[in-house]
């Protein structure tokens, strides 16, 4: 099923929209469809993520992490080990 919607926007933006598309090998069809897709999954992941929050209780963290051994972690995970991941980096090593 296809739809059709008409926009009216700035030339700058088509001509940039144009140049984008066509670094990327798509069509700008193609490329305003991703665009609009990638918006939308944001705004609903935002959502999502709000409504979880909502629904969190820093006292039940706290319960839940309190029941976690207070043990040293292995020499391979230790942050201070040599090519350990600096503090606040992710299991790639890029900050978070």
């Amino acid at each position: 099923m296809s739809n059709v919607l008409s926009l009216r926007i700035p030339k700058s933006l088509h001509e940039e929209v144009k140049e984008l598309a066509h670094d990327e090998g798509v069509s700008l069809n193609q490329f305003v469809m991703l665009a609009l897709a990638e918006k939308v999954a944001t705004l609903r992941t935002i959502d999502y993520l709000e409504q979880r929050a909502a629904r969190g209780s820093r006292e039940r963290l706290l319960e839940i992490l309190a029941k976690a051994p207070n043990v040293e972690p292995e020499p391979y995970d230790r942050l201070d080990a040599p090519g350990g991941a600096p503090l606040g980096a992710g299991a790639s090593g890029q900050g978070l």
